[in-house]
């Protein structure tokens, strides 16, 4: 058996179990040594997912700072999956006690925090990956791979949409508390879309227009987005959150040569070249999981996929949608 890396999950709600899961499957790789849960009912559901699995379940420390002052020395990497709100300063902390880190999106709150933990990351010397799907599918890395290496020619413009009945099923929860969330659907769902057509450009944006209706609640629940990359690439991003019972994504590339349709959690990949009448699905590489592929990071086999720079475009984005909305759409510079 090889050496284990030795992992602490910070957050064990809902959106954190398959995760625990998957790393329960992979004992050959992964050992689970500690746990930080402030939530009784979140640290019960994970004791029972873990005896369901035949694992002693590791101990909790629902205070971060005391987790790492008892087990610091005995880990290798933390997975954070808390509220947006906390991502920063969590990863932080780990960062510094030594730990490489796989965060879930979106990363930090706005672009002071992703300049901060970039900061942090470069000091200390340790990974920090984020975990899109849409960065660390298959799909999008050859997207990615045929945009950069011309595939598509000259990129004019790209449109995202991604709908689903978000405001439904998130209610009162803390995804629409704005000191917690950061954002409504467009930062939550949303952030998947930002993040993926980020990753696409593979550049700056230089100005935006946006629009965000709240419809009653505290954070947003429809947007609407128009961008310029620095290189001139025309972007729209659309969002809808209060749609009927769905969850679905629609993202295309429009090149002078060619066309790319994907998603924003890269679930599929189709291109249509000159010439040819209709798009046609694009073989990729099967796609590995969300941790396998940061273990992969880690050992050095692959380069890292999703990492803050990507985080950073995003967060500056997201600054800049945020300026222009609270100006009803006037169109505002984005910061460097």
């Amino acid at each position: 058996m090889t050496d284990r890396v030795r992992l602490a999950f910070i957050g064990t709600g809902g959106m954190a179990q398959g995760h625990i899961i998957r790393a329960l499957q992979q004992k050959d790789t992964t050992q689970i040594v500690a746990i930080c849960e402030p939530s009784p009912k979140s640290y019960d559901l994970t004791r029972q997912t873990f005896e369901a699995m035949d694992v002693e379940t590791p101990p909790n420390r629902p205070n971060l700072n005391e987790l790492l002052d008892e087990f610091g020395d005995h880990l290798d990497a933390a997975f954070i999956i808390t509220p947006h709100a906390y991502h920063h300063d969590q990863t932080k902390a780990c960062m510094e006690r030594g730990l490489d880190v796989l965060l879930e999106k979106p990363m930090v709150l706005n672009a002071q925090e992703a300049n901060s933990l970039i900061e942090t990351r470069d000091r200390t010397g340790r990974l920090l990956v984020i975990a899109f799907q849409g960065s660390l599918s298959p799909q999008i890395r050859e997207a990615v791979r045929m945009i950069q290496a011309g595939d598509l020619g000259q990129v004019l413009n790209i449109n995202a949409t991604v709908w689903q009945n978000w405001n439904a099923l998130n209610g009162d929860t803390w995804r629409t508390d704005p000191a917690i969330s950061g954002g409504g659907f467009m930062f939550d769902t949303g952030a998947h879309m930002l993040n993926t057509v980020s990753d696409l450009v593979g550049e700056d944006f230089d100005e935006v227009a946006a629009w965000l209706d709240n419809r009653g609640r505290k954070v947003e629940i429809l947007g609407v987005v128009i961008a310029r990359t620095k290189s001139g690439i025309l972007v729209t991003l659309n969002g809808c959150g209060d749609a009927i019972q769905s969850c679905h994504s629609d993202i295309r590339v429009f090149g002078t040569k060619g066309i790319i349709r994907t998603g924003q959690w890269g679930e599929r990949l189709e291109l249509q070249k000159d010439g040819r009448r209709m798009l046609r699905p694009v073989k990729v590489a099967e796609s590995m999981g969300v941790w396998e592929q940061f273990l992969k990071v880690r050992a050095g086999e692959i380069k890292n996929p999703s990492p803050p720079e990507i985080g950073l475009r995003m967060a500056k984005l997201w600054d800049a949608i945020r300026e222009s909305a609270g100006m009803n759409g006037a169109v505002v510079k984005v910061k460097n």
